[in-house]
């Protein structure tokens, strides 16, 4: 199978069960919002050392936040409620509540929820006011700046992580254009990020290492260097290879990012230095949920 001459490998990637959450932040204006969620978004690009994986899943207007200010829609991902229940948390208290002007709301409606402005009020230190508004419980925590306003919890639900697919081009360089492109096209995409710095892995990893004390190392049958002292998959003309991951709510949203970034970074086609497009997968030993590369466009 080919998309504009670039080779679709038959193959699936794989992912895995997560939790997840979506929190709003507000702001005085979008640039204090886009502060505050570039600082929760930081050190959560892989659970494997980051605890959570986040990003910014959009921009929200006036109109579509709980207070009418600009705010920023914010999508955690961790492997457990437990995971969350930290995470979310701390990173709400020392990169929202921290940044001028900001308020945070819950941006998910559902049954199970864990902890937001309920553990982060008593940074008020006594003078914290709690405000029920429509069945929904509100902190004002006093702050130098005026008030920090913040949801007491937020909801939770089931979701996927690691959905992804591999771009094998001529240079780092073609790779990246054609990645650059993808991911523009998949943050159109609600209900998914990709967590990884400017959404593009420069590092793919496979599970386990030749060293004891790591999960996950170098995933040496794509590295270009290694080509003549491993068991490689790549051919001779492939000097580069970067992946897109893909978290999401759910099955149907992740495939069509993988969908969408696949065409997109297609579009640029071998005369471009794009050749294949492959995936990352551990023959179903890691996660459930399995992405056909080719039956995403059938």
């Amino acid at each position: 199978m080919k998309l504009n001459n670039v080779y679709i490998d038959d193959t699936f990637a794989e992912a895995f069960s997560m939790k997840a959450t979506r929190i709003i932040i507000t702001a005085m204006n979008l640039k204090w919002a886009y502060r505050a969620a570039n600082a929760i978004r930081g050190f959560a690009s892989s659970v494997i050392a980051c605890g959570c994986e986040a990003d910014i899943e959009r921009e929200l207007k006036p109109s579509e936040t709980p207070d009418g200010r600009p705010g920023i829609s914010v999508m955690i991902f961790a492997m457990s409620t437990k995971d969350l229940e930290k995470q979310v948390p701390m990173r709400v208290g020392q990169s929202v509540m921290t940044t001028v002007t900001t308020a945070c709301f819950s941006g998910l409606q559902t049954e199970e929820k864990i902890s937001l402005g309920k553990s982060l009020r008593f940074f008020g230190d006594g003078y914290q006011i709690a405000k029920v508004i429509n069945g929904k419980r509100f902190w004002r925590i006093p702050v130098m700046h005026g008030e920090f306003i913040c949801e007491e919890s937020t909801g939770i639900t089931k979701a996927i992580g690691g959905g992804n697919f591999l771009v094998l081009g001529k240079t780092a360089r073609h790779a990246l254009t054609a990645c650059e492109k993808a991911v523009d096209e998949i943050q159109k995409v609600s209900g998914v990020i990709t967590a990884f710095p400017g959404g593009v892995v420069g590092s793919g990893s496979k599970i386990g290492s030749k060293y004891d004390f790591l999960t996950a190392s170098t995933n040496e049958a794509y590295c270009p260097t290694l080509k003549g002292q491993v068991k490689t998959a790549l051919t001779a003309e492939i000097g580069s290879v970067l992946e897109i991951v893909i978290d999401g709510i759910d099955e149907k949203s992740i495939s069509k990012a993988m969908r969408i970034g696949i065409e997109a970074a297609c579009s640029f086609g071998p005369s471009k230095g794009i050749y294949r497009i492959s995936a990352g997968n551990y023959g179903g030993n890691l996660g459930k949920h399995l992405f056909h590369l080719r039956k995403l466009f059938k």
